[in-house]
């Protein structure tokens, strides 16, 4: 999904313009709210079911996310899918590992700050399982009968795209070697 080179597929709502780059092989996002969302050389990602991968690495005090199932949009937080959070020293309690308000890690992150972690997300079925460093953090099965919160319409799982979060000035945080795989 990120060659390492150039953000070819992706496709940033420019909130703050420039918060996403590439750095030394890496996807660098730093300096405000904006989002960065998988287009794929056609343009027209979408997934349901898929394992995904990713290399991350958090800054002291950043704080990011994984959207799984979204859509772009051009502005404010995707009202589409679920976030998977990515926060290992934030000053927000919900901490790396989590499903953003759904099913949150609290206080203590599974990952340091500064040193490279693996960042697993599956999705089959209506249920979702997030992994840090081989450890299972969250296992969310969506209820037939799923009433999301009040303040989170959009977040259902139906299918949709990945979407990287940038989440505010102090925050910078790293991607690398992205990958997904599709399943039945």
């Amino acid at each position: 999904m990120f060659d390492g080179k150039t953000l070819n597929g992706w496709k940033s709502n420019d909130e703050v313009a420039g918060c996403f780059s590439v750095e030394n092989g890496t996807l660098k996002v730093s300096g405000g709210r904006a989002h960065l969302f998988y287009l794929g050389a056609d343009g027209k990602a979408k997934f349901k079911n898929f394992e995904f991968k990713a290399k991350v690495m958090t800054t002291p005090g950043s704080n990011s996310g994984i959207y799984i199932h979204t859509e772009f949009q051009d502005k404010g937080w995707p009202s589409k899918g679920y976030e998977c959070q990515v926060n290992t020293s934030h000053k927000d309690v919900k901490k790396t590992g989590g499903i953003y308000a759904i099913q949150d890690v609290l206080n203590n992150a599974p990952a340091k700050d500064n040193e490279w972690f693996d960042y697993y997300i599956k999705v089959e079925g209506k249920k979702i399982v997030v992994t840090i460093n081989g450890k299972t953090t969250a296992e969310f099965t969506e209820p037939a009968d799923w009433e999301p919160p009040a303040k989170m319409p959009g977040r259902r799982l139906s299918e949709g795209t990945f979407c990287l979060q940038g989440h505010d000035p102090k925050s910078t945080v790293f991607y690398k070697d992205i990958f997904v795989k599709p399943l039945p």
